[in-house]
C-alpha cells in the first residue's frame, strides 16, 4: 500500500481475514478476524512519533517514563490497587496541545511491550486527530457503535502492521450530537466493556479536551487513569487548574509536559515529557 493513499473505508459487511491469529475478544459479531490496516509510516515518523524504526532516542526514552506508572496500573504489581486501570483518558485542558500524538505516542510505546497487547480509541470524535494521524479516517469507529445499538466494538476495531497494537477509528463521519454520545449511558457501558472484555490488554482513548468539551468530565470519571497533558510555555496556569478540577479527586491522574525544549533538547517539535502524580490527590 502507497503510504501518502488514503486507506479505503472498511465496511461491516467485507470484512476481511487478516490472516493472523487474534484473541477471541477480537472477534466480531460476523466470526470474522478484523482487517487488517497499514499505519501511514511515513507520516508517523515526520511529527516525530515512536514507531519503531528511526527513532529518536530521547523522545523513546521518555516515554519509556512516562508508560512505566501506567503499565504498571494496568496489567503490573499495582493493577488490584487501580480499578480499571487498564483503561486510560488522554485529555488535556485546551485544543492544540498535543494529546493526540501523546496518545498515538503512548499507543505505540506500549506496544513494544513484552506480553503488552494495546487498543487505542480515537475519543475525540470532533476533531478525529488520531484517527487521521493514523490514516484511518473513514473506517467505521466509535461514533457507529455508540449510534448503532447492533455494532459491537469488536465489528469496528482494526488490526494494524504493528502485531500488538489494535485501533478504532472516531468513526465514519463527524456528528452534531458529540457532547450526547460522550455523555450517554450507551458510552458508560462501552467504558465497561472495554475494562472487563479487554481486561487482558492497555486501552488508550484520546478524549477531547475538557474546557470546551465538559462532558469529558463524565469520560474522566469511568475510566482507570487520566493522562493530563499540558503544553509548555503556552497554557495559562489558571486553565490547567480549572481543567484539572474538572477531573474526580479519587482519580489516578497523570501529568504530561509537552513541546518542553528544555527536556529534549529542542529538535523537530522538541517534545518532552514528565509524568507524576498529585499527592494525595489534590489538584491545586
Amino acid at each position: 500500500m502507497d503510504n501518502n493513499k488514503q486507506p479505503s473505508p472498511t465496511t461491516i459487511t467485507q470484512l476481511v481475514n487478516s490472516g493472523s491469529k487474534v484473541n477471541d475478544a477480537d472477534n466480531n459479531s460476523s466470526g470474522k478476524t478484523k482487517k487488517q490496516v497499514k499505519l501511514r509510516r511515513r507520516l508517523l515518523e515526520a511529527n516525530m512519533l515512536v514507531t519503531g524504526s528511526n527513532l529518536d532516542r530521547e523522545i523513546e526514552d521518555e516515554y519509556r517514563k512516562v508508560k512505566r506508572p501506567l503499565v504498571s496500573n494496568a496489567v503490573g504489581r499495582n493493577k488490584l490497587l487501580v480499578d480499571r486501570g487498564n483503561v486510560i483518558l488522554v485529555t488535556s485542558s485546551i485544543p492544540g496541545e498535543g494529546k493526540s500524538y501523546t496518545s498515538v505516542n503512548l499507543a505505540l510505546s506500549i506496544a513494544n511491550e513484552m506480553d503488552t497487547t494495546v487498543l487505542l480509541v480515537d475519543g475525540d470524535i470532533a476533531k478525529f486527530g488520531v484517527s487521521r494521524a493514523l490514516g484511518i479516517d473513514g473506517e467505521y469507529g466509535l461514533i457507529d457503535v455508540l449510534e448503532n445499538d447492533n455494532l459491537d466494538i469488536a465489528d469496528v476495531m482494526l488490526h494494524t502492521d504493528i502485531p500488538k497494537l489494535r485501533v478504532v477509528s472516531a468513526g465514519k463521519k463527524q456528528h452534531e450530537h458529540v457532547a450526547e454520545f460522550l455523555a450517554s449511558q450507551r458510552m458508560a457501558n462501552l467504558i465497561d466493556e472495554l475494562a472487563s472484555r479487554y481486561s487482558d490488554r492497555i486501552v488508550i482513548i484520546d478524549g477531547p479536551p475538557l474546557l470546551p468539551t465538559p462532558q469529558t468530565q463524565i469520560l474522566a470519571g469511568l475510566v482507570g487513569q487520566v493522562v493530563f497533558v499540558i503544553e509548555a510555555g503556552k497554557t495559562r496556569q489558571s486553565l490547567v487548574a480549572e481543567a484539572l478540577e474538572m477531573i474526580p479527586e479519587e482519580q489516578a491522574v497523570g501529568l504530561v509536559l509537552n513541546k518542553n525544549e528544555g527536556v529534549s533538547g529542542g529538535g523537530g517539535y522538541g517534545y518532552g515529557y514528565g509524568y507524576g502524580y498529585y499527592a494525595d490527590n489534590q489538584k491545586s
